[in-house]
């Protein structure tokens, strides 16, 4: 499932200083573009697209273990999942493909 995080979370993971986020925030997710991490960023809604493998796994997975490699600098999109997706608990819109 893709991944949008807003800046706050880029500087939580560590990708960017709050300091670079507010000089150039475009400037900053084309940085991020060309390393890789990120797949797009969006102005209107400040959101930027975690970049998935070609497995559609997350970029922060890791792919022998399967487990976040982020976990404790998390992303709020992940840290929500899956309250804030779909009406039950445990609902994921990923697996109704």
């Amino acid at each position: 499932m893709p991944v949008e995080i807003k800046s706050f979370d880029i500087v939580r993971l560590g990708l960017a200083t709050q300091d670079e986020i507010d000089n150039s925030i475009k400037k900053t997710a084309k940085r991020l573009k060309k390393e890789g991490v990120i797949s797009s960023y969006r102005d209107s809604t400040d959101l930027f697209m975690i970049t998935q493998r070609s497995n559609d796994d997350c970029y922060f997975l890791d792919a022998k273990t399967r487990l976040c490699t982020v976990y404790e600098k998390r992303p709020d999109t992940c840290r929500d999942f899956p309250t804030r997706v779909g009406t039950r608990v445990t609902f994921c819109p990923y697996k109704r493909k």
